[in-house]
């Protein structure tokens, strides 16, 4: 495919041909949500089980990034890091003959790549970067909403790259999000999802504090979150995603921490917050100490819910 093509396929009122990479819990009902919208969709993973579950729902399954973007004008990818991010696009970047060749280096200028995985924003200035000089628009648009959010297309996307590129993005986002935001240049969304989740998990870890000290001293948890939800306490967790069991439905921590936003992803973003905040000389101290809180207990419950922070103060939760 040469740049008159994707061009043309740009300029056309059908539906760009899109390649999906990255199926996990997160990526797989992203994936769904495209092709539920009629796009054609080449996917690449390295999970057998995430490729035929896609392939039943109608898409066509590559055996490499490169193959599931051979006849693609947008590319989506949904990454565990921000290594796995460089060694698709920017190749394993080795030494001599082992050295192999990122996705970058294949795809024609204009295409479109869109890459939701939470990653550093230096990361995601340096694949960026690397796209720019390719002719490549690159948009680095993290998500929020976990894996509910995934699978009913009410995800927020938190966009960084250019006006253009987040303009053509912007329809194909619709159909997996309900709230997307341009956050402003390259690494501008990983930012400001970081910031956002930095809060969460304070948020989160205050919230479970303040309720074990209420339940430790006589107060009942539900009695206790609706008199906060209606006082200066008031926070998100209270709202939506109450840690204690039995107060809310339809929340993991009513379902044994189970589903949700894993504590160990909850433990990346705050390492990627302190990370960011080192580089730049920002004082986070509270961040700080919900990261060392979130890394005590990631240690035997990574896979639960991060609400699950409740066990901190009182084990009896998870049982």
């Amino acid at each position: 495919m040469n740049t008159q093509d994707v061009n043309a396929a740009d300029s056309s009122s059908a539906k760009p041909n899109i390649a999906f990479i990255g199926l996990g819990n997160m990526g797989a009902p992203m994936a769904e949500n495209l092709l539920k919208a009629g796009y054609a969709l080449s996917v690449y993973d390295l999970s057998k089980d995430a490729t035929q579950r896609l392939q039943q729902a109608g898409a066509k399954v590559a055996d490499s990034p490169k193959g599931a973007a051979s006849n693609a004008q947008v590319v989506i990818s949904m990454l565990p890091a921000g290594k796995h991010v460089h060694s698709v696009y920017l190749g394993d970047m080795g030494l001599g003959e082992s050295k192999s060749k990122g996705l970058l280096s294949e795809l024609p200028q204009g295409t479109l790549v869109i890459d939701s995985s939470t990653i550093a924003a230096a990361d995601a200035r340096i694949v960026a970067e690397a796209a720019s000089q390719a002719g490549i628009d690159f948009l680095d648009a993290p998500v929020s909403g976990g894996t509910g959010g995934a699978i009913a297309g009410s995800l927020t996307f938190i966009v960084g790259g250019s006006a253009d590129a987040f303009a053509k993005a912007e329809p194909i986002l619709a159909v997996m999000g309900k709230n997307i935001f341009h956050a402003g240049e390259h690494g501008a969304g990983q930012v400001a999802k970081i910031c956002n989740n930095l809060l969460l998990g304070i948020l989160m870890a205050g919230t479970a504090e303040a309720i074990n000290l209420g339940v430790k001293n006589g107060l009942d948890p539900k009695v206790l979150s609706d008199i906060m939800l209606q006082s200066s306490g008031r926070n998100w967790t209270l709202e939506v995603y109450n840690p204690y069991p039995k107060v809310m439905d339809n929340v993991p921590s009513s379902n044994g921490y189970q589903g949700g936003f894993m504590t160990k992803l909850m433990q990346k973003d705050l390492n990627l917050a302190l990370q960011t905040a080192q580089n730049t000389n920002v004082n986070t101290p509270m961040g700080a100490k919900a990261t060392e809180l979130y890394e005590a207990h990631t240690v035997e419950n990574g896979d639960r819910d991060f609400s699950s922070i409740m066990a901190l103060h009182d084990s009896s939760v998870l049982s």
